[in-house]
């Protein structure tokens, strides 16, 4: 078997009254990311993620910033592209594991809710997908709430009986 390990991450600014999307959920809060599609930073360093484990680049190749095609899409949707193309390619997803950084909103009342929306878009068990979530203790941008930024790992693999 052909075993992968890749590694995503990103970040986005906060700013008010925008909505905030985190792991494919809607969380309430005062604050949202800023972006050209929904701003879902955490499904956005997955798909980074995903794709260096498989040498295909990162999300701004796959989904420029610069296309109106992209311009406020469900961030759940590219996340689904990315794992067909995995497949396309002959990998399956091992597991992935996701680590957020941001001093509000609490997030652990969503983690099991972000766990089950991105399963379902890359097409996997629930319990393939780890969540976590921590603040800074008030250092740095996420902790003076400028922002948010997500670190994920990826593993990939590849069936012995596939090329």
């Amino acid at each position: 078997m052909d075993f992968r390990i890749g590694h995503g991450y990103d970040v986005h600014a906060l700013a008010d009254s925008l909505p905030l999307v985190l792991g494919g959920v809607e969380i309430a809060h005062t604050k949202g990311c800023v972006a050209h599609s929904d701003g879902d930073v955490a499904i956005h360093a997955l798909c980074d993620a995903l794709l260096g484990a498989a040498a295909l680049g990162d999300i701004g190749l796959h989904f420029p910033d610069t296309s109106a095609d992209f311009a406020g899409i469900d961030s759940k949707i590219l996340l689904r592209r990315v794992a067909e193309l995995l497949r396309e390619k002959g990998y399956e997803i091992g597991n992935v594991d996701c680590t957020i950084r941001a001093q509000q909103p609490r997030l652990r009342p969503h983690i099991d809710a972000m766990r089950r929306a991105m399963a379902g878009a890359m097409g996997v068990d629930d319990d393939r997908v780890s969540v976590k979530a921590t603040t800074t203790e008030h250092l740095g941008f996420e902790g003076r709430e400028e922002g948010i930024s997500v670190s994920a790992v990826a593993l990939i693999y590849r069936p012995a009986d596939r090329k």
